[in-house]
C-alpha cells in the first residue's frame, strides 16, 4: 500500500493547478504569526465545487482566518455573488482583506467582525435573502449553535458544510472536553435532524472529516 503522502501528491499533482496566491498562503500566515491551520487545498477545491454545483450566489463562511477558503468559494461564484465570512479576530480579519484581495476576489467578500454567535443575529435582522450554502470553520463547542443558526439562514436545497467533524477519531469518546462535545452533538444533530440529509466524509489520510448537509 502506497504511503499517504504519495497518495496526496498525486491527488495535487493532477488536481491543483498551480496558482500564485494560494500557494504561499501557509507560508504568508506564518510569517504573519497567524496559525496555519486553513483548510487544506483539496477541500478548498472541493468547496469551490459545491458552490458551483449548488448554483450558489450567496456563501455564508463562520470561521474566517486567513481568508483562505473564502477565497476558494468566491472564486467559484457568479459575478454577482457574494461571500460573507463572519471572524472574531481583527488581526485575522485585516489579514483576510488583504489577501482576499490578492486572490482577486475582495469585491466578492464580506467580512464581519465579531464573536459569531453575536453577529448571527443581525442576518437575519438585515432582511436578506436567504444563503444557498453555509460552510462552519470555527470553534468547535459551538458547533450545535452555528448549526441551529444555519437551518435558520440556508435556503431549502441549500448546503450545510461542517470542517474538523472527526478529529481522528476523538469524537467517538469525548469526555469532558468542550470541543469534542461540540462535534459530537453536532454530528449526531445533522445525521439525525429530519430536516438535513449528510454524510460524513473522512478527509487528511483519514485523520479528520467533513459533514455535508443538503436542506431539505
Amino acid at each position: 500500500m502506497r504511503e499517504r503522502t504519495q497518495i496526496g501528491d498525486y491527488i495535487r499533482e493532477l488536481c491543483l493547478p498551480e496558482d500564485s496566491v494560494l500557494d504561499t498562503f501557509e507560508q504568508d500566515v506564518a510569517a504573519a504569526g497567524m496559525p496555519a491551520i486553513q483548510v487544506p487545498a483539496e477541500l478548498g477545491k472541493l468547496l469551490g465545487m459545491l458552490v458551483r454545483l449548488t448554483g450558489a450566489r450567496r456563501v455564508l463562511e463562520i470561521g474566517t482566518l486567513g481568508g483562505y477558503s473564502a477565497a476558494w468559494m468566491a472564486r467559484a461564484l457568479p459575478s454577482d455573488g457574494r461571500v460573507v465570512t463572519l471572524e472574531k479576530s481583527t488581526k485575522h480579519a485585516a489579514f483576510a482583506r488583504t489577501f482576499l484581495e490578492r486572490a482577486g476576489v475582495g469585491d466578492k467578500v464580506e467580512i464581519m467582525l465579531g464573536a459569531a454567535l453575536e453577529t448571527l443575529p443581525s442576518l437575519l435582522e438585515r432582511g436578506d435573502p436567504q444563503f444557498d450554502m453555509v460552510f462552519i470553520d470555527a470553534d468547535k463547542a459551538a458547533y450545535p449553535a452555528y448549526l441551529d443558526w444555519s437551518l435558520r439562514l440556508v435556503r431549502s436545497g441549500g448546503v450545510i458544510v461542517g470542517d474538523n467533524v472527526l478529529r481522528g477519531g476523538k469524537v467517538l469518546e469525548p469526555g469532558d472536553d468542550a470541543d469534542l462535545n461540540g462535534l459530537a452533538e453536532f454530528n449526531l444533530h445533522a445525521t439525525s435532524s429530519p430536516l438535513l440529509d449528510a454524510l460524513i466524509i473522512p478527509n487528511r489520510g483519514g485523520e479528520d472529516g467533513i459533514l455535508v448537509a443538503v436542506v431539505k
